[in-house]
């Protein structure tokens, strides 16, 4: 019998959408004044991470369905703990290097920084869910 997908794992499969949206808008945007504007997408330096994780995370969520016996020995509350860590280090590592670089920007600037970030909040939301639950009667 097929288990639902449960608020936990929905956040979570938005969060990674959100996320995977994100990587092909501008992550950060520079010049465009004076000078030709340049702009780089989530597929630069530790955003590719994020993006990985994401598929994974969808990986995860559709394992149990694509099972005969509806059960996936990754679809633990550890796995999704471990790759939302991540996926979060690999973000704040990235934020951190373009407000190194001094091209961090608003939302205007850099949409789909800003995205990434709201998409794996949304991921982190859900694993505090699936954290949360109660394990279900054998």
């Amino acid at each position: 019998m097929r288990r639902g997908l449960g608020r936990g794992r929905l956040l979570i499969g938005l969060g990674a959408i959100v996320t995977l949206a994100s990587m092909v808008l501008p992550w950060f945007t520079v010049g465009g004044q004076a000078l030709p504007a340049t702009s780089g997408n989530g597929f630069e330096g530790s955003g590719i991470v994020v993006f990985i994780v994401a598929i994974l995370l969808l990986a995860v969520l559709a394992l149990p369905y694509a099972s005969k016996d509806s059960r996936s020995s990754f679809d633990r509350p550890a796995t999704f703990t471990l790759l939302a860590a991540i996926a979060l280090t690999a973000f704040v590592v990235r934020v951190v290097q373009l407000w190194s670089d001094g091209i961090l920007g608003l939302p205007d600037r850099a949409p789909g920084l800003w995205l990434g970030g709201v998409g794996l909040l949304l991921v982190a939301w859900g694993v505090a869910e699936i954290l949360a639950e109660r394990p279900a009667a054998p």
